[in-house]
């Protein structure tokens, strides 16, 4: 297969970045293979990319949540710090990218097959990514009609839809713009949201009651039900991020694996951790069912209208990310489009599902439940991914996975991989049985509402991977 052998103009290529990567041009690569000559970068450039992308509305609607389900403060602070240590997981995949120089739509073709592949790129990817983008979107969207009410603007129903379609429009510029913007730009953009998100800290923690606790406090199996919630809504942010790789796959082969995973993990837990938390904190203070506005009611009046562009700048880096990733599955469910043809289409459905869950739905609500129920499916797509990362010792040939053709070493049987979609499937199914939030499964009903969707899905994907890939692993390592 490929030969290990660095190329010697990838020393170079990480002081200039090539032609095909830079800033002021819209990226040339889609899913194809990056040659060594053509990689740059240090992996700690990771670090503002997910710290950028993890500065968010949404992180802190989420930790107030977890305070009105009836948590404790710090008991919402242990789950917070508990759900994040998943980021770990998008690290180690994260590794993947540079040892192959191909984005995770495509490694993922080492676990499905190439035909498997595209359906999980169609489900686990494109659809996960376009819900997640809308989610996000809306999130923005609420803080977005607040700002514009500010300036004497009624956000009626034809103003909400302009505000949507302009952060879209933002949000998917940088996507289509791809990987050379999106490095250059998270470093400022993560140092304007740190400054904002200070003043928001400070004047969160004045207000903060340190020792709250519901007046009625859950115990026994009513308690860990709502621990075991909580940890699973915070743990469906990085586990949703099996797409960690798009975003490495330009550094050079020799990057270090561990400095690429711990750049990537460090970046997100920090800020997903902190912003969490100050909604937790938030919310022993002022009512988070409705975290925008509650929180104006602490804040310095003259910052309100920076704290309401923070929350837009926050959820615009996040949704770049994602929708860059969304148009990179679409063009490996098989379609041949552009790249950046692919980028537009999410963004349409995106806005679409945005509306609906804007004008519609209630939105706190909506994102409870499908963070919940998500989770049924990208544990396991995340255990799988990572297992075949260990077995494989991180030994991907890029250029054997780029060929979708039936002499493909990826092709299998019949063009899946077997053992990959069986234990994806077997996992799938095992959290179905787990789960209670829109509905309740067996498991959780016997053991009385405790919801184990989440580590039971990856323990059994992964488990059984380990028993039944072992064999494909052998024959395909780089």
């Amino acid at each position: 297969m490929a030969s290990t052998i660095p190329d010697p103009g990838a020393a170079r290529a990480e002081v200039t970045p090539p032609a095909a990567d830079r800033p002021g041009r819209i990226e040339a690569h889609g899913i194809d293979h990056i040659p060594d000559g053509e990689r740059h970068g240090h992996p700690r450039e990771l670090f503002s990319v997910w710290a950028a992308a993890n500065v968010n509305y949404l992180s802190l609607v989420i930790g107030g949540a977890l305070v009105l389900m009836g948590l404790s403060l710090w008991q919402a602070v242990g789950v917070i710090v508990v759900g994040n240590l998943f980021w770990v997981l998008t690290g180690l995949l994260a590794t993947s990218g540079p040892a192959a120089g191909a984005p995770s739509e495509v490694i993922t073709r080492a676990l499905y097959g190439v035909i498997g592949n595209r359906v999980n790129n169609a489900v686990g990817g494109w659809l996960v990514s376009v819900c997640y983008f809308a989610l996000n979107l809306a999130a923005a969207a609420t803080a977005a009609f607040a700002l514009v009410e500010k300036t004497g603007v009624t956000a009626n129903v034809p103003v909400k839809v302009a505000v949507i379609v302009v952060i879209a429009a933002l949000t998917l510029a940088i996507s289509v713009y791809g990987h050379a913007l999106i490095i250059k730009l998270y470093l400022p953009i993560t140092l304007a949201l740190a400054g904002a998100f200070t003043v928001v800290a400070l004047a969160v923690l004045r207000h903060a009651d340190f020792s709250y606790a519901p007046a009625e406090p859950a115990a026994g199996a009513g308690l860990w039900a709502l621990l075991v919630a909580g940890v699973t809504m915070i743990a469906s942010g990085p586990l949703s991020y099996t797409t960690s790789a798009d975003f490495s796959r330009y550094l050079p082969r020799t990057s270090s694996p561990a400095a690429i995973a711990g750049w990537t993990a460090l970046g997100a837990f920090v800020p997903s951790v902190v912003v969490s938390s100050l909604g937790a904190f938030a919310a022993t203070a002022v009512d988070m069912t409705d975290p925008q506005n509650a929180l104006q009611e602490i804040l310095p009046g003259w910052f309100v209208p920076v704290f309401l562009l923070a929350l837009i700048l926050g959820t615009i880096s996040i949704n770049a990310l994602t929708a860059y990733s969304a148009g990179l599955a679409l063009q490996a469910v098989g379609l041949r489009i552009r790249r950046t043809v692919s980028v537009l289409f999410d963004g349409a459905v995106a806005v679409a599902l945005t509306l609906y869950g804007l004008l519609v739905s209630n939105f706190l609500d909506t994102v409870s439940n499908a963070l919940q129920v998500i989770v049924v499916l990208i544990g396991p797509l995340m255990a799988v991914y990572a297992t075949d990362i260990l077995l494989r010792r991180n030994r991907y040939d890029g250029r054997a996975l780029s060929d979708e053709t039936p002499g493909s070493p990826f092709w299998f049987t019949g063009g899946v991989n077997w053992a990959g979609a069986l234990s994806l499937i077997v996992g799938v199914a095992s959290a179905a049985l787990c789960v209670n939030t829109l509905y309740t499964g067996p498991v959780a009903t016997a053991l009385g509402g405790v919801d184990l969707s989440m580590p039971v899905g990856m323990t059994v994907a992964a488990g059984l991977y380990v028993l039944l890939g072992r064999r494909a692993v052998t024959a395909t390592s780089d």
